[in-house]
Protein backbone atom coordinates (compact mmCIF):
# COMPACT_ATOMS: atom_id res chain seq x y z
CA UNK A 1 0.00 0.00 0.00
CA UNK A 2 1.28 3.03 -1.22
CA UNK A 3 2.34 6.06 1.28
CA UNK A 4 1.08 9.83 0.73
CA UNK A 5 4.77 10.09 -0.09
CA UNK A 6 4.66 7.33 -2.77
CA UNK A 7 1.76 8.13 -4.17
CA UNK A 8 2.95 11.93 -4.80
CA UNK A 9 6.42 10.92 -6.62
CA UNK A 10 4.86 8.28 -8.61
CA UNK A 11 2.09 10.55 -9.30
CA UNK A 12 5.02 12.76 -11.01
CA UNK A 13 6.23 10.21 -12.40
CA UNK A 14 2.99 9.43 -13.83
CA UNK A 15 2.89 12.75 -15.00
CA UNK A 16 5.67 12.13 -16.85
CA UNK A 17 5.17 9.22 -18.69
CA UNK A 18 1.92 10.17 -19.74
CA UNK A 19 3.16 11.60 -23.27
CA UNK A 20 -0.37 12.30 -24.06
CA UNK A 21 -1.93 13.86 -21.06
CA UNK A 22 -4.99 11.75 -21.04
CA UNK A 23 -4.58 10.09 -17.55
CA UNK A 24 -3.71 6.85 -18.38
CA UNK A 25 -0.41 5.18 -19.52
CA UNK A 26 -0.82 2.74 -22.58
CA UNK A 27 2.50 1.00 -25.13
CA UNK A 28 2.60 4.17 -26.60
CA UNK A 29 3.38 6.47 -23.71
CA UNK A 30 6.49 3.95 -23.49
CA UNK A 31 7.30 4.27 -26.85
CA UNK A 32 7.12 8.21 -26.76
CA UNK A 33 9.26 7.62 -23.76
CA UNK A 34 11.98 5.58 -25.63
CA UNK A 35 12.11 7.81 -28.49
CA UNK A 36 12.81 10.61 -25.49
CA UNK A 37 15.55 8.72 -24.69
CA UNK A 38 17.42 8.33 -27.93
CA UNK A 39 17.66 12.05 -28.03
CA UNK A 40 20.84 11.81 -25.78
CA UNK A 41 24.36 11.96 -27.49
CA UNK A 42 24.75 8.17 -26.78
CA UNK A 43 21.40 6.65 -26.98
CA UNK A 44 21.94 7.02 -31.53
CA UNK A 45 19.50 5.65 -33.72
CA UNK A 46 20.73 2.28 -34.48
CA UNK A 47 23.49 1.91 -31.94
CA UNK A 48 23.58 -1.44 -29.06
CA UNK A 49 22.58 1.24 -26.65
CA UNK A 50 19.30 2.52 -27.98
CA UNK A 51 18.13 -1.47 -28.65
CA UNK A 52 18.65 -1.55 -24.65
CA UNK A 53 17.03 1.51 -23.74
CA UNK A 54 14.03 0.17 -26.21
CA UNK A 55 14.31 -2.99 -24.61
CA UNK A 56 14.09 -1.38 -20.93
CA UNK A 57 11.67 0.74 -21.57
CA UNK A 58 9.20 -1.23 -23.46
CA UNK A 59 9.73 -4.35 -21.15
CA UNK A 60 8.82 -2.05 -18.36
CA UNK A 61 5.25 -1.44 -20.02
CA UNK A 62 4.74 -5.05 -20.57
CA UNK A 63 5.39 -5.80 -16.66
CA UNK A 64 3.19 -2.75 -15.58
CA UNK A 65 0.38 -4.58 -18.29
CA UNK A 66 1.41 -8.38 -16.99
CA UNK A 67 0.64 -7.17 -13.35
CA UNK A 68 -1.41 -3.95 -12.89
CA UNK A 69 -3.53 -3.49 -15.84
CA UNK A 70 -5.80 -5.49 -13.75
CA UNK A 71 -8.88 -5.18 -16.12
CA UNK A 72 -6.71 -5.80 -19.43
CA UNK A 73 -7.83 -2.71 -21.18
CA UNK A 74 -4.14 -1.31 -22.25
CA UNK A 75 -3.95 1.24 -20.12
CA UNK A 76 -2.60 2.10 -16.43
CA UNK A 77 -4.16 4.32 -14.58
CA UNK A 78 -2.36 6.08 -11.39
CA UNK A 79 -4.06 3.61 -9.18
CA UNK A 80 -3.14 0.62 -11.13
CA UNK A 81 0.73 2.46 -10.86
CA UNK A 82 0.27 2.81 -7.32
CA UNK A 83 -0.33 -1.07 -6.78
CA UNK A 84 3.16 -1.41 -8.28
CA UNK A 85 4.34 -0.14 -4.95
CA UNK A 86 4.72 -3.65 -3.02
CA UNK A 87 5.73 -5.32 -6.21
CA UNK A 88 8.99 -3.54 -6.95
CA UNK A 89 10.95 -4.47 -4.09
CA UNK A 90 10.37 -8.05 -5.15
CA UNK A 91 12.28 -7.29 -8.51
CA UNK A 92 15.48 -5.41 -7.51
CA UNK A 93 17.09 -6.90 -9.88
CA UNK A 94 15.02 -5.37 -12.95
CA UNK A 95 15.02 -2.11 -11.11
CA UNK A 96 18.94 -2.44 -11.12
CA UNK A 97 19.25 -3.64 -14.90
CA UNK A 98 17.04 -0.58 -15.67
CA UNK A 99 19.62 1.87 -13.82
CA UNK A 100 22.49 0.35 -15.65
CA UNK A 101 21.09 1.18 -19.07
CA UNK A 102 20.01 4.60 -17.57
CA UNK A 103 23.08 4.80 -16.54
CA UNK A 104 25.17 4.06 -19.55
CA UNK A 105 22.65 6.33 -21.39
CA UNK A 106 23.19 8.98 -19.31
CA UNK A 107 26.80 9.41 -19.29
CA UNK A 108 27.63 10.94 -22.02
CA UNK A 109 31.46 11.23 -22.04
CA UNK A 110 31.79 7.48 -20.84
CA UNK A 111 33.62 8.43 -18.18
CA UNK A 112 32.14 5.74 -15.54
CA UNK A 113 30.26 9.05 -13.83
CA UNK A 114 27.78 10.95 -13.99
CA UNK A 115 28.16 14.69 -13.57
CA UNK A 116 25.82 17.36 -12.37
CA UNK A 117 24.91 18.59 -16.07
CA UNK A 118 24.84 14.42 -17.16
CA UNK A 119 22.20 14.48 -14.16
CA UNK A 120 20.39 17.30 -15.29
CA UNK A 121 19.19 15.61 -18.22
CA UNK A 122 18.54 12.61 -17.05
CA UNK A 123 15.88 14.81 -15.27
CA UNK A 124 14.83 16.52 -18.36
CA UNK A 125 14.66 13.92 -20.50
CA UNK A 126 12.93 11.75 -18.45
CA UNK A 127 9.83 14.70 -17.47
CA UNK A 128 10.00 15.15 -21.35
CA UNK A 129 10.86 19.19 -20.18
CA UNK A 130 13.02 21.36 -18.14
CA UNK A 131 12.85 20.43 -14.37
CA UNK A 132 14.31 22.84 -11.73
CA UNK A 133 16.72 20.09 -10.17
CA UNK A 134 19.07 23.43 -8.30
CA UNK A 135 20.48 21.83 -4.78
CA UNK A 136 19.43 17.84 -6.33
CA UNK A 137 22.76 17.02 -7.31
CA UNK A 138 24.52 17.91 -3.87
CA UNK A 139 21.38 15.79 -2.13
CA UNK A 140 22.16 13.03 -4.60
CA UNK A 141 26.20 12.64 -4.21
CA UNK A 142 26.45 11.36 -0.44
CA UNK A 143 30.36 11.28 -0.55
CA UNK A 144 30.38 14.74 -2.05
CA UNK A 145 33.08 14.19 -4.96
CA UNK A 146 30.91 16.16 -7.68
CA UNK A 147 29.61 12.88 -9.19
CA UNK A 148 27.77 9.50 -8.86
CA UNK A 149 29.29 6.60 -9.75
CA UNK A 150 27.69 3.44 -11.70
CA UNK A 151 27.07 2.00 -8.40
CA UNK A 152 25.87 4.99 -6.29
CA UNK A 153 23.65 5.88 -9.21
CA UNK A 154 22.43 2.07 -8.64
CA UNK A 155 21.21 2.44 -5.46
CA UNK A 156 20.06 5.92 -5.38
CA UNK A 157 17.68 4.58 -8.26
CA UNK A 158 16.39 1.57 -6.75
CA UNK A 159 15.81 3.96 -3.47
CA UNK A 160 13.71 6.16 -5.79
CA UNK A 161 11.36 2.80 -6.96
CA UNK A 162 11.00 1.15 -3.44
CA UNK A 163 11.65 3.80 -0.60
CA UNK A 164 8.74 5.31 1.46
CA UNK A 165 10.91 8.08 3.40
CA UNK A 166 11.34 10.80 1.96
CA UNK A 167 14.45 11.65 3.19
CA UNK A 168 16.28 9.31 1.52
CA UNK A 169 18.33 10.88 -1.43
CA UNK A 170 17.43 8.19 -3.88
CA UNK A 171 13.95 10.04 -4.26
CA UNK A 172 15.09 13.19 -5.66
CA UNK A 173 17.11 11.17 -8.16
CA UNK A 174 14.60 12.59 -11.27
CA UNK A 175 14.21 15.61 -10.34
CA UNK A 176 12.47 16.66 -6.54
CA UNK A 177 9.13 15.44 -5.49
CA UNK A 178 6.33 17.65 -5.68
CA UNK A 179 3.98 17.54 -2.42
CA UNK A 180 0.56 18.56 -1.80
CA UNK A 181 -0.27 21.08 -0.16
Amino acid sequence: MATEFQRDKLANMFRAFDADDNGYLDERDFQALAERWKELPRVREGSELAARVDTVVRGWWDLLAAHVDMDHDGKVDLDEILAMVDLLPTMREVVAATAETVFDAVDENGDGRISPAEHRRLVDTWHGESVDTAGVFDHLDQDGDGCLSRPEFTALWIQFWTSADPSDPGNQLCGPVPTRT
